[in-house]
Parts: C-alpha cells; sequence; structure tokens
C-alpha cells in the first residue's frame, strides 16, 4: 500500500522572490507565513492617509539622509517565510533595485478592516524581529487613532489621539496627528 507524502508547498523568501518576480507591476503581493498573498486595492481613505504620510515622514527623514516610500518589503533574518509590504517604510541608505530591505527605521500599517488581525497579530510580531526597526505605527483609517510601537528594551505601545502628536525622536521631530488625517472624513 502506498502512502501519499504531503509536500509543504510553503515558500521560503528566496523562492518567493523568484516567483513575484515576473509578476505584473499591478499585482502586489506579500510574502505571510510561506504563502504569497495578493494584496486587494486600497480604498480611497486608506490612500489619502498614506499620501499624508508619505509627505510628512519623507520632510522630516529627508535631512537625516533618509526617506519615506511605499511599496517596500520588509525581510528579517528571524523570518524566512515572510516578507510583508507595508503602507509606509523610512529608509536610511541606498534603495536597493529589488525593492526588499532589512534596514527600515520605521513602519507605517494603515489597518483594513480584512487586514486588521495580521496587522496587528502575526505582521507585529515579525517587526518586532527586525534589528533596525525603531518604531511601528498603526494607524488606524476609520477613526483619528494611533498606536505607537516603539523599541525600548522590549516592544511598547503608546496609543495617541487626534489632538496629540507622534513623537519621532529617531527622525528629530514630530508628526502631529491631524496632520495624518488631513483631508480624511468619518
Amino acid at each position: 500500500m502506498a502512502l501519499a507524502v504531503k509536500r509543504d508547498a510553503r515558500m521560503n523568501v528566496a523562492a518567493y522572490r523568484r516567483w513575484v518576480e515576473p509578476r505584473p507591476d499591478e499585482e502586489r503581493w506579500e510574502l505571510l507565513d510561506g504563502v504569497p498573498v495578493l494584496m486587494a486595492p486600497p480604498s480611497a481613505r486608506h490612500q489619502r492617509i498614506v499620501t499624508n504620510l508619505i509627505k510628512r515622514l519623507d520632510n522630516l527623514a529627508e535631512p537625516r539622509g533618509c526617506g519615506a516610500y511605499p511599496g517596500l518589503a520588509i525581510l528579517g533574518d528571524a523570518m524566512d517565510d515572510y516578507a510583508p509590504y507595508p503602507d509606509v517604510v523610512v529608509h536610511c541608505r541606498p534603495m536597493p533595485p529589488t525593492g526588499f530591505v532589512d534596514d527600515p527605521l520605521v513602519i507605517v500599517e494603515v489597518l483594513s478592516p480584512g487586514t486588521m488581525t495580521n496587522d496587528r497579530g502575526r505582521k507585529l510580531a515579525f517587526y518586532a524581529t527586525v534589528p533596525s526597526l525603531q518604531t511601528l505605527l498603526i494607524v488606524y483609517q476609520n477613526e483619528a487613532r494611533i498606536e505607537v510601537w516603539r523599541c525600548d528594551a522590549g516592544w511598547i505601545m503608546q496609543p495617541v489621539g487626534a489632538d496629540e502628536v507622534v513623537d519621532l525622536p529617531e527622525l528629530g521631530g514630530t508628526l502631529p496627528v491631524a496632520e495624518i488625517y488631513d483631508r480624511v472624513t468619518f
């Protein structure tokens, strides 16, 4: 009697990078737990918040020789089956031609209803393993609320509300919450 052997179809990052390279530019895939996942197009509100974040974070980052970018995949040595695409990445070295970085300074995830559990769960755990990451912002799109996760002898979360500012000492400045939600209606 023959037994079927179940093969683990999970991809590591190297296999994923080979797999995703020929995909059309309009398709956005991320690798989550070894499985390529097609990302849904963001809502108009989501896009407005990301646009606001990129403008303001890039203004803070540029004097330090850094930049704020959308569409960069994050790699980490601790998990070889994970390559998520956060909404915004502040990166301080020359941009690699591949769009994959392993040394982000700041990461921003704008929560969507369909990705909230993963963004606040497995992705958060992954981001905590990236040594260069100083601050992770989890931005809600249905209310003016931000979770500021900071690496300070362990990861600590501080909630920030509508009339407050996000302190970003690694960029030498602050980010008013009202500016993140500029031109956004709830």
